[in-house]
């Protein structure tokens, strides 16, 4: 099999600490390391460093390049960002290009995995059942029912095989009553967004779902690996479509399609409350404190401070408080609103503030 990383990432949900040209996956909100060596360092126990694809913006290949600069994973460059159908699409074309035939195993640059050997053992089980075709995906067996996620639905019946199971269908992010049926079926698992299949498989899909973008591609062949390259795929991605490979290709198509559901402490890290939720046990308080830098929270409960600004941070008397500051912004909000950060970003944008972006 081949890894194939997507890093991409506009640096949004984790302002003020992110920017524009310091996205999440770079950032060490969980660790003492940066998301995406986390997901190297994870992943290297079922690929040798040249079964790694890497797949980054060019505003962000020089931090890629150093954070990997010691091992010998291959970085593909993407002019910009159009979401993540263009990029297994690209990635595709890449590894056939090189003479792939085995699964490659798309996953995301900057999640949390508490068992990383559940989660392997899951992909070497999904990639031992599409060799010969069809996609898979890993289904997280939910602990909650999360409005958040997206869900994958198992079909009913017997399961393939040892507990993988064909899927019914692909389940936007549900209301809380949904939610809760959902929790209670066990028939539904969240959606982390990884996928195995093989190249041959993913470009026969892109072929029929996006013709066009299938045959620009099919020109890169004839580019890769010359100084040619960058300003043909530049010209392809000014006129593909902004779209997720989940709305592109699963959504739409008529390959086998199964789960290999998996418990192996996911989660996404979306927003400053689920770093709060995957760091409570280890780092906070007895009132549920956590506090990073030079800080304290007094007569707080569960509250959770990142002071990288250079300046002492005093909380007193909150309950579930988020405080981040830095050199030159600070954010404060209730730990439940941290999902809404983009607004504050989509705020500066329109102000013209580029300096704080």
């Amino acid at each position: 099999m081949v890894g194939v990383v997507m890093a991409g990432g506009s640096g949004t949900r984790f302002w003020p600490l992110s920017r524009a040209s310091y996205p999440k996956q770079f950032l060490k909100i969980i660790g003492d390391k940066p998301l995406l060596r986390v997901t190297y360092e994870r992943i290297r126990r079922l690929f040798a460093d040249e079964r790694i694809l890497v797949v980054v913006g060019a505003e962000h290949e020089a931090e890629t390049r150093r954070i990997l600069s010691d091992t010998q994973v291959q970085v593909l460059v993407e002019p910009f960002g159009r979401n993540t159908a263009p990029c297994v699409g690209l990635a595709a074309r890449y590894a056939a290009w090189m003479g792939v035939t085995e699964p490659l195993v798309i996953l995301p640059a900057d999640h949390y995995i508490a068992d990383p050997q559940a989660f392997c053992r899951a992909i070497e089980t999904a990639g031992a059942l599409c060799g010969a075709g069809g996609i898979g995906t890993l289904g997280i067996v939910p602990t909650r029912p999360e409005t958040g996620y997206g869900y994958i639905e198992a079909a009913e019946g017997n399961p393939m095989s040892d507990g993988v199971f064909a899927v019914a269908r692909f389940v936007e992010k549900p209301p809380p009553h949904v939610a809760a049926q959902y929790f209670q079926s066990g028939r539904h698992y969240w959606n982390a967004g990884v996928f195995v299949s093989t190249p041959q498989t993913l470009l026969q899909e892109f072929s029929t779902h996006m013709p066009g973008f299938a045959q620009r591609l099919k020109d890169l062949d004839s580019v890769f690996g010359t100084p040619r390259f960058v300003d043909h795929l530049a010209s392809i991605y000014r006129e593909v479509e902004n779209i997720s490979f989940d709305y592109a290709i699963m959504e739409k198509t008529t390959q086998r399609v199964f789960v290999v559901p998996v418990n192996c402490g996911w989660s996404d890290v979306g927003s400053w409350a689920s770093v709060y939720d995957v760091r409570r046990k280890e780092h906070a308080d007895a009132e549920g404190n956590i506090v990073q830098g030079d800080a304290r929270a007094i007569r707080c409960r569960e509250c959770f401070v990142v002071a990288e600004g250079g300046r002492f941070a005093a909380l007193l008397g909150l309950d579930r408080v988020l405080v981040v500051d830095t050199e030159d912004a600070l954010l404060v909000a209730g730990l439940e609103s941290s999902q809404d950060v983009r607004a504050i970003v989509e705020h500066l944008k329109s102000h013209g503030r580029k300096e704080l972006l």
